[in-house]
């Protein structure tokens, strides 16, 4: 009787995960790391100054109508 085809998978990801993939060095992880957590800074921080910017005009657009 052959294997279950998902036992066979299962296998075969585990060999490839095991023997044929490259993990980084504690080094490049934490560079990587950084280089993510800035870029989320920098694009957080324009999305909030786009955020006031809209909320001006906005309000200015309103008290006109007052």
């Amino acid at each position: 009787m052959s294997k279950l085809k998902l036992l066979t998978d299962i296998e075969e990801s585990y060999t490839e995960l095991r023997y044929k993939t490259s993990w980084p060095t504690k080094t490049q992880l934490i560079k990587s790391a950084v280089i993510v957590l800035v870029a989320s800074i920098i694009i957080a921080a324009i999305i909030f100054v786009m955020d006031q910017v809209v909320d001006t005009i906005m309000h200015f657009i309103y008290s006109l109508g007052q």
